[in-house]
């Protein structure tokens, strides 16, 4: 029997693009970016774990004598007065985004070790083939359906009106691209490790009836 078919194959290329894409989209901060030509914005870009700031004033300040410039983490506990924007920082929709992508992202690792035992160690005579395959398939559905979650949050709410400043110069970034190829090759992924799951066991099932037929045949010419 052949270890792996052309879905299997495919698979595993595609994997590698989710893979890529995913863990890029994570940590880097370009989900949302203010557009290069306006020399007057005040935010710079922003991810899901840090902002850059060119000049943003403490919203919680009326008389704006506190601005916050550069680049930090959303988490960052040394600079003075960054913990209490945090909840400006972070309203209801961006802490969903954090929390599905990040389970975007334990999916796709997970699945990284199993697509590694899948590509080096297993075959189809192990007993457990088609439970590591499927379990692949599985998990990467669920990664891709996490991921495209926090993009369809993000892309709804991260740029409207009312949160970051110079909303009309604001524009959805490359980060924010690159987390939507890696949702959708998630879930491209996990269709053909199915796929390859059921053509597996399909050949498992006509390699056990060839034998079965054989045993037979030499069991009435003895």
């Amino acid at each position: 029997m052949k270890s792996r078919s052309l879905a299997g194959n495919c698979g595993i290329g595609v994997f590698v693009i989710a893979l890529v894409t995913v863990a890029l989209a994570f940590g880097t901060p370009s989900w949302l970016v203010s557009d290069d030509r306006i020399r007057s914005a005040r935010l710079d870009r922003l991810g899901l774990w840090s902002h850059c700031f060119r000049s943003l004033p403490d919203p919680l300040d009326q008389y704006q004598r506190r601005f916050f410039v550069g680049c930090r983490w959303v988490y960052d506990p040394f600079t003075t007065g960054y913990d209490r924007i945090r909840g400006y920082l972070l309203p209801g929709f961006m802490i969903a985004t954090q929390f599905f992508f990040t389970l975007c992202l334990i999916g796709v690792l997970i699945s990284t070790v199993l697509v590694l035992i899948f590509f080096l160690c297993c075959g189809p005579d192990q007993r457990r083939f088609l439970t590591l395959i499927k379990t692949i398939g599985y998990l990467m559905l669920g990664a891709g359906i996490s991921g495209c979650i926090a993009v369809i949050v993000f892309a709804s709410l991260g740029n409207t009106d009312g949160w970051m400043p110079d909303h009309p110069n604001n524009y959805l970034g490359w980060s924010f691209g690159l987390g939507v190829v890696g949702s959708v090759a998630c879930i491209v992924t996990s269709a053909l490790f199915l796929t390859e799951a059921n053509i597996q066991a399909k050949k498992r099932k006509r390699f056990r009836e060839s034998q079965a037929r054989f045993e037979m045949d030499q069991e009435s010419k003895a």
